[in-house]
């Protein structure tokens, strides 16, 4: 499999780190207007972590926990979102029937080093898709793993749509979620959230690589008096499922 090019200034850029939700940090500080400004293609999650988000060729969208989607207002606050531009000079890697595990395996051998950022999207057709989304918290908000227990799944079956979403090297674990991070959107833009398992009918895919992260903190009072340590690989692992490293 052919491997991805890593382009000269080639960014991808990510507001706050994925610890500070685990630890609660849920209200939205970053305006998604502005988020836009550094890609096209992103995941992420709303105020409260009402909704999971996906951003599609520059077009934001929210996936509710009941599995409902809708246009994201850009003057939206969020929590976390992760943007970029895709390499429009990407390899189509076309993809046969596969399960989940093996499309991890195929994003693996696409990679340009297990070293650097990516981000990856199939369009597709899909038997399964397992997804979900965790109802809007209030005050005083709890940790992200005990929210999840919590969480809404859906399951969908027989769809049109696309995955969308990064690999992120395993030393950055805690800064993002390491390994492969996934988010769908059904093509009717019907339904969509955090992917949990899939299994791909036929799709096409490209792995975009990137030299340059750019992280941008956030300035909040819940930010700067926020413990983060470093050290919540299980419970990143337990929440984000079988896609995290």
């Amino acid at each position: 499999m052919t491997r991805a090019a890593i382009r000269p200034g080639a960014t991808l850029t990510q507001f706050s780190v994925i610890e500070a939700l685990m630890v609660g940090d849920y209200d939205g500080v970053f305006r998604m207007r502005d988020a836009l400004r550094f890609g096209d293609v992103g995941i992420g999650c709303t105020d409260r972590i009402e909704a999971e988000v996906v951003v599609l060729d520059g077009r934001p969208w929210q996936c509710r926990s009941d599995g409902s989607c809708s246009p994201l207002d850009p003057d939206a606050l969020l929590p976390f979102v992760e943007m970029c531009h895709l390499d429009p000079d990407a390899v189509v890697h076309p993809l046969g029937e596969i399960t989940h595990d093996e499309l991890a395996a195929a994003v693996d051998g696409a990679l340009a080093s297990r070293n650097h950022f990516h981000a990856i999207r199939v369009d597709g057709e899909f038997s399964r898709v397992r997804i979900r989304a965790t109802p809007a918290q209030t005050p005083p908000y709890r940790p992200l793993a005990e929210v999840a227990k919590e969480q809404v799944e859906h399951e969908l079956v027989e769809m049109t749509g696309t995955l969308i979403g990064f690999w992120s090297p395993s030393i950055y674990q805690g800064i993002t979620v390491a390994g492969l991070h996934l988010h769908f959107l059904t093509d009717d833009r019907s339904t969509g959230g955090h992917v949990l398992d899939v299994v791909t009918t036929r799709g096409a895919m490209r792995v975009s690589a990137y030299a340059d992260f750019d992280l941008r903190l956030p300035e909040s009072g819940a930010f700067l008096g926020s413990s983060l340590s470093g050290d919540l690989d299980a419970e990143i692992v337990a929440v984000e499922g079988r896609t995290a490293h």
